[in-house]
């Protein structure tokens, strides 16, 4: 794992000695240390699982309606557009 921010916070874990030494045995054969290798692993599969929760896909003719629809209200609808905003400001975070 690599990144050029200082680490800061600590984080305690408890185990049983088989579930240590599994993720020992993980650790050392990806060439890397313990926490290296947790570190690595939990913030691969946070980052998944709040890409499968915060993230829709959509075909590109589902998109198409979408957008038609957004373009072609009767109304104005001023918390759609907000959340419009909202994801245009996030994606561009990313």
């Amino acid at each position: 794992m690599s990144t050029t921010a200082q680490a800061h916070e600590r984080i305690d874990l408890r185990t049983s000695p088989e579930i240590k030494e599994l993720i020992i045995r993980a650790a050392t054969t990806a060439g890397m240390s313990v926490s290296a290798f947790l570190l690595g692993t939990a913030q691969e599969r946070a980052k998944q699982i709040l890409a499968d929760t915060e993230m829709m896909t959509l075909s590109s003719r589902d998109w198409s309606a979408f957008a038609n629809a957004l373009d072609n209200t009767d109304k104005p609808r001023p918390k759609l557009s907000a959340a419009m905003k909202r994801h245009r400001e996030w994606q561009a975070k990313r």
